[in-house]
């Protein structure tokens, strides 16, 4: 897991260097086109491609996908404008919509200490956002924007993983993202030079191995042991701001998103303890 969120941090740090001289769908084209065929290969190799393409909820797996494509271009975005610690000091909110939109979305029972911590999750958004304390930086919502629509996603994730296998759920994001960025990457395609094509490459082979070993990392134990350790993505994004961009960020930064880090692990803990008790019973 924290191999993994090294490699999503260095993706999201070539991304940061490249997303001023090309356009946000072109370098996610890119990534798709080479994720597609990265997730055509473990299909074919896990069953084959017409069993793994075969969806007993296609609308939910397409919107799923389709939902997952804007969620990123939300956050490329976000790098034109952020540091990448601003950016995800805010993104690491998402497992706070999770636990929010599961008790609507899923019929979960989420008790009073969750709440709170997603309260005060929240509050350490808005200690980094400060509205009406400092000139507003509107960029900041791109990534409150994305950590909604991760949560959502992840929502969405659990209910297709109901009824679809593993194979079917990445080749469907793989398929309808890459047809997805074909339509507004293509018309609007900036020729690459030798440096870019480099980033480009590095973007796209960095996005497969941070899925291939966040896959290994779940199927080596149980999807609660690992997540806790997907908060390192925060360390990695902040030590490459400050090498590759010189971004060191602000206390007041470094204060909310240790909030939003905290009330996310006492969220998971509190859901560890929920089922713990659940089983005893």
């Amino acid at each position: 897991m924290v191999a993994s969120m090294l490699c999503f941090a260095s993706m999201d740090a070539c991304t940061k260097y490249i997303i001023h001289d090309y356009g946000v769908a072109q370098v996610l084209f890119v990534r798709m086109v080479v994720f597609t065929g990265f997730a055509a290969l473990l299909a074919y190799r896990r069953g084959g491609l017409r069993r793994a393409l075969h969806s007993k909820r296609p609308w939910l797996q397409a919107g799923r996908a389709a939902l997952a494509v804007v969620e990123s271009a939300a956050f490329v975005l976000a790098f034109r404008y952020l540091p990448l610690a601003d950016a995800h000091s805010v993104g690491a909110s998402s497992p706070l919509f999770v636990v929010a939109l599961s008790a609507p979305l899923l019929g979960e029972r989420v008790g009073r200490d969750r709440w709170l911590a997603v309260v005060a999750g929240f509050a350490g958004v808005l200690l980094i956002i400060r509205p009406g304390f400092t000139s507003p930086n509107l960029a900041l919502l791109l990534p409150l924007a994305g950590a909604f629509m991760w949560g959502l996603f992840q929502i969405l994730l659990r209910l297709c993983s109901r009824t679809d296998s593993n194979e079917t759920t990445l080749l469907w994001s793989a398929g309808v993202g890459l047809l997805l960025t074909s339509f507004v990457g293509l018309p609007g395609w900036t020729p690459p030079t030798a440096q870019a094509w480099v980033l480009l490459a590095a973007i796209a082979s960095l996005s497969c191995l941070g899925s291939l070993t966040l896959t290994l990392a779940m199927a080596a134990t149980e999807a609660a042991a690992t997540q806790p350790y997907s908060y390192t993505l925060l360390l990695w994004v902040t030590v490459l701001g400050v090498i590759v961009f010189g971004d060191v960020p602000d206390r007041w930064t470094v204060a909310g998103g240790a909030i939003v880090v905290a009330s996310g692990l006492y969220a998971w803990h509190r859901e560890r303890v929920m089922r713990a008790t659940a089983a005893r019973a």
